[in-house]
């Protein structure tokens, strides 16, 4: 359980430290003060008193990023955004925008080379550097922490700071941090998680909980350690009165087996505490609700007081691809973040929300890149549904990735070769490596699909006859892995609305918090 918030000494102090900027000097001119006072600037600025240090405030991680951040921010940066959207695109590395940008294009039978996705038409954009504590090349649970509670950590471990053994219950004690959506609880804003991922997979995982191992989604491993799995600590979750909306797959963590899921009509989870933890939730209020199912999710009037537990499959939600007209065991990423922007939008102090596309991740690591591309953009028309729900005067919208993978865009195709097809000069003119066979434009530098160690006269598999637009189709990779890789290069951020400008350069992964963090006044600063 995280521990509560240092706040400042006193009222004065904190007030001082979190509004410094934005007061207006008694002699400026009185056209001046006017100017500065329109009804655009008055809407915009924030002026929170409840703005904390979080205890994690005084790790170097935490304190260098912090500088960096005010260092571009300047004298008169003021804290503006009322609301703050984090979109992660796990494993959404450089060449996954370009191709899934292509991708969209020629799926809408657009130009797919010059086509723009909708997080590429956001103003500001930077790159973030991925690397964890311990680790060139890192993994979604510490750069999950990175981003959003603005320390580097070691890979595997969650919501916790540098200092933790991996696996090693005990060593948690006083390596705690407070995300974001602590401080945004503690100042009386609303929460909200959505992921197409499990619910207690890494990256959503980091917005409530700590773990010396990003494994421990249920209690099966813990024994009698003290330690409180990731889905235990979601329903226990102190911070001020808990999420408001929590959409995304994994009901397994949550339930025990002797149950069956309700779906499936197998047994729902693996829990040897036998609880039932979508009960513990609805007994929390009258207001709270549990929901499975696309019926669920339209039955539930979102535009209200309820608080929603949303789980909508045992595992990970369905690729993009793999939904079909007629299947209705789920909404769409964009479906659910609507939902979860009209619930959180009844707060008049603000929301802090995560959206995390999990699959695009998934995708990658089996090399099957349409997949991985069909999730892509469904990420970003959720991208774009915020953009129409939102007001650009007073939400930071960031969208960014955790890390990268070892796919490559390659070959010299023609323009408008397809972007899952075996790389052609022009009509006709497959292009051919040197053992005489076709290859695709994209593949990977590891996975599943490689020659197996040992394998006697390994060679390449003849695409000719195969079509490698297919979404079964796993591109070929160099190296043999069990599972492809993350990689190691910078990913791109996008960013729009209040402190957007602070998204430039090269950044480290963990000034994202900072950012968001300075732009919406939710951390308190000595500048």
């Amino acid at each position: 359980m995280r521990a509560h918030f240092f706040l400042l000494s006193s009222a004065l102090a904190l007030t001082a430290c979190a509004t410094a900027a934005v007061e207006t000097p008694s002699a400026a001119p009185a056209s001046t003060v006017e100017a500065e006072t329109s009804e655009a600037t008055a809407h915009a600025t924030l002026k929170r008193s409840d703005a904390a240090v979080p205890q994690q405030a005084g790790d170097s991680y935490y304190t260098a990023a912090a500088t960096s951040v005010a260092e571009r921010a300047g004298a008169d940066f003021a804290p503006k955004a009322k609301n703050v959207i984090l979109f992660v695109g796990d494993g959404m590395g450089v060449s996954t925008v370009t191709a899934g940008r292509i991708y969209a294009g020629q799926q809408k039978g657009l130009d797919g080379e010059s086509y723009r996705l909708t997080m590429e038409t956001l103003p500001w954009s930077a790159f973030s550097k991925t690397y964890s504590h311990d680790a060139q090349v890192a993994d979604s649970a510490s750069t999950a922490t990175a981003m959003l509670s603005g320390v580097k950590t070691g890979s595997r471990t969650l919501g916790l700071r540098s200092g933790v053994a991996y696996g090693n219950c005990a060593s948690a004690e006083g390596q705690s941090t407070d995300s974001l959506f602590e401080l945004a609880e503690a100042a009386g804003l609303s929460t909200g998680i959505v992921s197409t991922a499990r619910i207690t997979h890494a990256t959503p995982a980091a917005t409530y909980a700590e773990s010396a191992s990003r494994n421990w989604e249920d209690d099966t491993e813990l024994g009698d350690s003290g330690c409180k799995d990731i889905a235990r600590q979601l329903i226990d979750w102190p911070a001020g009165d808990g999420f408001e909306i929590v959409l995304g797959g994994g009901r397994g963590p949550f339930m025990p087996g002797s149950i069956m899921d309700p779906e499936t009509g197998e047994p729902a989870g693996r829990r040897v505490d036998d609880q039932n933890l979508t009960d513990d939730w609805r007994a929390k209020s009258d207001a709270h609700t549990f929901i499975y199912d696309q019926a669920g999710f339209d039955a539930t009037d979102f535009d209200s007081e309820v608080k929603v537990l949303g789980l909508f499959e045992p595992s990970h939600m369905n690729y993009a691809l793999d939904r079909t007209e007629d299947e209705a065991g789920e909404p769409t990423l964009a479906e659910l973040t609507r939902a979860a922007i009209t619930r959180l939008s009844r707060n008049e102090e603000g929301y802090v929300l995560l959206v995390e596309g999990g699959r695009i991740d998934h995708g990658h690591h089996a090399t099957n890149a349409a997949r991985a591309l069909g999730d892509t953009a469904a990420l970003d028309e959720a991208v774009a549904a915020a953009l129409e729900l939102t007001d650009d005067e007073e939400t930071l919208i960031i969208v960014t990735a955790d890390h990268s993978h070892t796919m490559t865009i390659a070959g010299y195709p023609a323009r408008g070769n397809d972007i899952l097809g075996k790389v052609a000069y022009g009509p006709g003119g497959l292009a051919r490596a040197e053992d005489g066979k076709p290859y695709t434009t994209l593949g990977y530098a590891n996975g599943v699909t490689g020659c197996k160690p040992g394998e006697e006269d390994c060679a390449r598999e003849d695409l000719t006859s195969v079509d490698t637009t297919d979404k079964d189709f796993h591109q070929q990779a160099l190296v043999f892995q069990g599972s492809e890789t993350h990689a190691g290069e910078d990913v791109p951020v996008f960013a729009s609305g209040p402190g957007a400008e602070l998204v430039r350069g090269v950044i480290e992964q963990h000034e994202i918090f900072h950012i968001m963090g300075r732009a919406s006044g939710l951390v308190a600063y000595e500048d």
